[in-house]
C-alpha cells in the first residue's frame, strides 16, 4: 500500500511538472478502456434486461387493458348504432328534420396565457381556415371553451376554467336548464342560480343544451361534483367537474355548427298564425299585409 502511494504522488507530480505525462497518460487510458468496458459489461447486460422485462410487462398490462376497452367500445358501438336505426324511425313517425353533421377543424396548442389571473390559450388555426369569434371549441372528452380573438394564422381560445366564461347547460338525466361558469380553478366549475329543490344530484353528466346559438346541444361539459343545501337559502351551492382535459389538452376541435339563423323563430309566421281577435290590437306595424282578393 505504501509503495502504491508513493507512485501515485511521484506521477501526481510530474503531471504537473513535465507535459509528456499527460501525453503518456491518455495512452493509457486508450489502453484500459477495453478492461473497463468488459468490466461494467455485467451490470449493463443486467440493467439492460431488467430494462426488457419491465418494459415487456408494461407492454402485456397495456395490451390487457386495451383489449377490455377494445371489448367495451365495440359493444357501445352496436348499441349505438341499434339507438341510431331507432331514433331515425322515431324521428321519421314524427315527421321531425334530421339533425345536420356538424363539420369540424383540428388544431393543435401553440402557446398558453402568461397572465396568471386568466386561463387562455393560442393555437395554430386562425382566420385562413374560417376560424371566428365565438366558435366553439373541444377536445377528445368534451368541451373547452370558444375563439375570442382570431388572427391570419393563429386564434385565442377562452377555456371553460375562466371566470369570465358561462355556458348554458341541461342536466342529461332529466333535461334541466341550468348555467355553469367558470371559477378561475381548472378543476371546479360552478352552476348558478340552482333552485334549493331542483332535482339535481352529485355524478350528474352536464351537457351543453343549444339555447344562445352558440354551443351545439348535446356535447359533455361538466359533471356534478358537490351539492350544499343551505336551509332557509333559496338556492343551492352546485360544483361541477369539466370533462375536457383543460390543462393537459394539446389536440382541439373546432366546430362549425349550422347558422343561428335556421333555428330562429320565424315572427312573420308566427303572426300570421295569430287568431284574428288578437291581430285586431297589434299596432298596424306589426299587423301582416292583407291578402289580396283572387282574381
Amino acid at each position: 500500500m505504501l509503495a502504491c502511494a508513493l507512485v501515485a504522488i511521484a506521477l501526481m507530480v510530474s503531471e504537473q511538472r513535465f507535459s509528456q505525462v499527460e501525453a503518456l497518460r491518455a495512452r493509457l487510458a486508450s489502453v484500459v478502456t477495453p478492461i473497463q468496458w468488459l468490466a461494467s459489461l455485467p451490470g449493463d447486460a443486467l440493467a439492460w434486461s431488467s430494462l426488457v422485462l419491465s418494459n415487456q410487462q408494461q407492454l402485456v398490462e397495456e395490451n390487457q387493458q386495451l383489449r377490455q376497452q377494445i371489448l367495451t367500445l365495440s359493444q357501445r358501438t352496436q348499441r349505438m348504432a341499434s339507438l341510431t336505426a331507432e331514433n331515425l324511425r322515431l324521428r321519421e313517425l314524427l315527421h321531425a328534420a334530421k339533425r345536420r353533421d356538424i363539420s369540424y377543424i383540428t388544431a393543435e396548442l401553440l402557446t398558453l396565457d402568461s397572465d396568471p389571473f386568466t386561463h387562455q390559450v393560442v393555437v395554430d388555426r386562425g382566420r385562413r381556415d374560417g376560424v371566428f369569434v365565438g366558435q366553439p371549441v373541444m377536445d377528445a372528452s368534451g368541451i373547452v371553451g370558444q375563439v375570442i380573438g382570431v388572427s391570419a394564422y393563429s386564434s385565442r381560445v377562452l377555456l371553460l376554467a375562466d371566470a369570465n366564461h358561462a355556458l348554458p347547460v341541461q342536466i342529461n338525466r332529466n333535461g334541466l336548464r341550468f348555467i355553469v361558469q367558470g371559477t378561475g380553478r381548472f378543476d371546479t366549475l360552478t352552476v348558478r342560480h340552482v333552485p334549493d329543490t331542483a332535482d339535481i344530484r352529485e355524478g350528474d353528466l352536464l351537457i351543453s343544451s343549444g339555447l344562445a346559438g352558440r354551443f351545439p346541444a348535446g356535447y359533455p361539459v361538466a359533471r356534478v361534483s358537490r351539492v350544499e343545501h343551505d336551509p332557509g337559502k333559496p338556492f343551492a351551492r352546485v360544483e361541477a367537474t369539466p370533462i375536457s382535459r383543460l390543462e393537459r389538452a394539446r389536440h382541439f376541435l373546432l366546430l362549425f355548427p349550422p347558422p343561428p339563423r335556421d333555428t330562429l323563430w320565424d315572427e312573420s309566421f308566427a303572426i300570421r298564425e295569430l287568431p284574428k281577435a288578437l291581430l285586431s290590437v297589434l299596432p298596424p306595424s306589426t299587423a301582416p299585409p292583407a291578402e289580396e282578393p283572387e282574381p
